[in-house]
């Protein structure tokens, strides 16, 4: 709940009471990166996750990769956004009002190689664990747990994470990806390692 005191004259004033609260900001103090949840997991019962991301010139943004099960959608506002959709090498500027759909099991990559700040509004479709994903990702960075790329030092808190984004890196071989990031996985929930991750999306 948001209150504003607006004055009307010098004797006169009221409140004007608002019930929707500001959206959720979170910014990356790595990467530089920022974003402001738009609809959460929650809000949307799971159907998707929507935010808006503010990336500084020279952003790396995300590497060549795709997700299993989920689609996402990119809209740019402001700037222009450099995308590889299908494979890489095949690139594609976004500029504003550009959308691109992205349909599960399509590699994309997403970076700014401008000179100016990009704006984009992301939704992932459906919205399966991708929110905790990214909230750990930016939480870890905040903690001063990731690298300077902004990847998780820990590697079983990484593999975890990845597992929540449905996420395949292109380049890697499957059968390997799915050995080590399934086997660190397991380890982790062994140990309840995702406890220490908890704190990070506690306000999906």
């Amino acid at each position: 709940m948001t209150s504003t005191k607006l004055g009307l004259d010098s004797n006169t004033s009221f409140t004007a009471i608002s019930n929707q609260p500001l959206p959720e900001q979170i910014e990356n103090p790595v990467t530089g990166d920022r974003m402001t949840i738009l609809c959460s997991t929650h809000d949307s019962n799971g159907n998707s996750f929507k935010a808006q991301f503010n990336l500084p010139p020279g952003s790396n943004g995300s590497p060549l990769h795709y997700h299993n099960h989920l689609t996402e959608t990119f809209e740019v506002l402001s700037g222009s956004l450099e995308m590889e959709v299908g494979g890489k090498g095949n690139i594609k500027i976004l500029r504003p009002g550009e959308i691109v759909y992205v349909p599960a099991g399509t590699p994309h990559s997403f970076r700014n190689t401008s000179e100016e700040w990009v704006t984009f509004v992301s939704e992932v479709r459906p919205a399966g664990e991708f929110e905790q994903f990214i909230r750990a990702m930016y939480g870890l960075a905040i903690d001063a747990k990731v690298n300077k790329e902004g990847m998780p030092t820990n590697p079983l808190q990484l593999a975890l994470v990845i597992q929540k984004a449905d996420l395949v890196f292109v380049g890697l071989p499957l059968f390997v990806q799915k050995l080590i990031i399934g086997t660190l996985a397991q380890i982790a929930r062994f140990f309840g390692v995702e406890r220490s991750l908890v704190k990070y999306w506690k306000a999906e």
